[in-house]
């Protein structure tokens, strides 16, 4: 009788008895297939766990790459040294703060605008690109996918600010003394810290436009509100209702643009457009303003991540 028959012969019992060799066989293939699958589910639970860092890697790389970060570094860079080369160098004994208000007054307008233009296509053309879909077919859930991008532009965008910042706090130093780096450097976080919170808009944004043309135009309605339409319609309502402190307080705290005024011009003594006529009666101070950044920074980025499910790719 050949080996193969010997294998498979009946046994008493009515079963087929297998031989040692079959057995330890067919063990070694379950045990083998076990441990496949348990190193399977293993490296799924890694992928899920390490999903929002590996989106946002992968987002930074791309943004590095796009060189779009370049440019950024570089307009705020010679937006500072402008700034503080004709403010400060002038004679004066308030030159830093014509500086810090000058970074204020025209930080509203470049600030939300760079933020926006990073963001409005974070989704959007992720989709119209294919790379969204290739994303989700990985183990990763839609608002995972929402949140990683957010987080790696927004570590793009606040390091190429960042460095935008240094030329003007060289120049700072030079004219006005090692004293003035702690508030010039408070200004420039105000100002990362917008940028963040506006990007979180344009990714919220993003998420619900169908098009990249939809998002661009819904973001430059939404800069055109922050930063221009927003105060007109505010101030408009306090004089003419006679609205209280409280009430202007909330108009400073729904725009992050007014916030990051709040902030720059809290560093000095001066007090300029805007909302600064009114600062004093809104009892606001600079953590309560910071705190109101952080939300806009987290809130449009979670409802975006809950958005996302709706989406048809």
């Amino acid at each position: 009788m050949s080996e193969d028959a010997a294998s498979t012969d009946p046994a008493p019992d009515g079963g087929v008895a297998v031989d040692a060799p079959t057995a330890r066989l067919r063990d070694g293939g379950t045990e083998q297939k076990t441990a496949t699958e348990g190193t399977d589910e293993s490296t799924l639970g890694r992928l899920a766990d390490s999903s929002l860092l590996t989106i946002a890697r992968r987002e930074y790389r791309l943004a590095v790459r796009s060189r779009w970060a370049l440019g950024v570094a570089l307009l705020f860079g010679l937006f500072t040294a402008a700034v503080v080369q004709f403010g400060a160098s002038s004679v004066g004994p308030g030159r830093f703060d014509a500086v810090i208000a000058t970074i204020a007054e025209l930080g509203v307008y470049l600030v939300p605008l760079t933020a926006l233009a990073v963001g409005y296509d974070a989704i959007v053309g992720a989709d119209e690109r294919g790379s969204l879909e290739l994303l989700l077919a990985l183990p990763v859930t839609k608002g995972r996918v929402v949140v990683g991008t957010a987080i790696g532009r927004a570590a793009v965008l606040s390091g190429a600010m960042l460095l935008g910042f240094v030329p003007g706090a060289l120049l700072t130093v030079r004219y006005l003394g090692i004293a003035s780096v702690g508030p010039y450097a408070a200004v420039a976080l105000a100002a990362v810290l917008t940028a963040c919170a506006m990007l979180g808009v344009a990714v919220l944004v993003s998420t619900v436009a169908r098009t990249k043309t939809h998002a661009l135009g819904v973001s430059l309605a939404i800069w055109l509100w922050v930063a221009l339409l927003h105060d007109l319609v505010a101030l408009g309502a306090v004089a003419g209702f006679d609205l209280g402190s409280g009430a202007i307080a909330a108009a400073i705290l729904l725009n992050p643009v007014d916030c990051f005024r709040v902030l720059a011009l809290s560093q000095v003594d001066v007090v300029a457009g805007g909302f600064g006529s009114v600062l004093a009666q809104a009892g606001l101070t600079a953590p309560m303003v910071a705190a109101a950044l952080v939300a806009w920074v987290v809130v449009p980025v979670g409802v975006a991540a809950k958005l996302i499910q709706r989406r048809r790719l």
